[in-house]
């Protein structure tokens, strides 16, 4: 399912380096922007038929397994500061993924964005989230929303509200 995303919220979502007060225009419409939100370390969640087959192809490319369970049907790759997740039967389209409380080395971090803080911020925007976090929560959370031409992005919090 599609949902509408604004020019501007989509820039925030997508972490792009917009100062407090820029502007931006898309299609005749001009939309302030805040500053920008940081959403954690980001990869990119591939949907495989085949794990071993996906693995073995990523592994020629030079990626190497960081986490994961193949008996699980997922795993986990890096390359240098690249991440791919390999995910067999799980969900049927590739999704972009961001870990708020996650750094690019994909350690915790102790001062970070809460994801309920940015769902907030999201839909203040007028993002249509398609999945939402309970607020009220302090653990693990995640959202999920498509951007104008359907691709997924979720936030996956895998760490504790900061404080909570």
């Amino acid at each position: 399912m599609k949902k509408a995303m604004t020019a501007a919220a989509a820039a925030c979502v997508l972490g792009v380096g917009i100062g407090a007060g820029a502007k931006q225009e898309k299609n005749g419409m001009e939309q302030n922007m805040e500053s920008g939100m940081e959403l954690g370390k980001f990869s990119v969640s591939l949907a495989v038929n085949d794990l071993a087959a996906s693995r073995a192809f990523y592994e020629a490319l030079g990626f190497k397994k960081v986490d994961g369970d193949e008996a699980k049907h997922f795993l986990i790759m890096g390359n240098a500061s690249a991440t791919i997740g390999l995910f067999q039967g799980m969900f049927e389209e590739n999704i972009l993924t961001f870990n708020p409380g996650w750094s690019d080395e994909g350690t915790p971090l102790e001062d970070f964005e809460d994801v309920r803080s940015i769902q907030a911020r999201l839909k203040a925007a007028g993002i249509q989230l398609m999945l939402e976090a309970d607020p009220e929560s302090t653990g693990v959370a995640h959202i999920f929303m498509t951007d104008p031409d359907g691709n997924q992005i979720m936030l996956d919090q895998h760490v504790d509200k900061p404080g909570g």
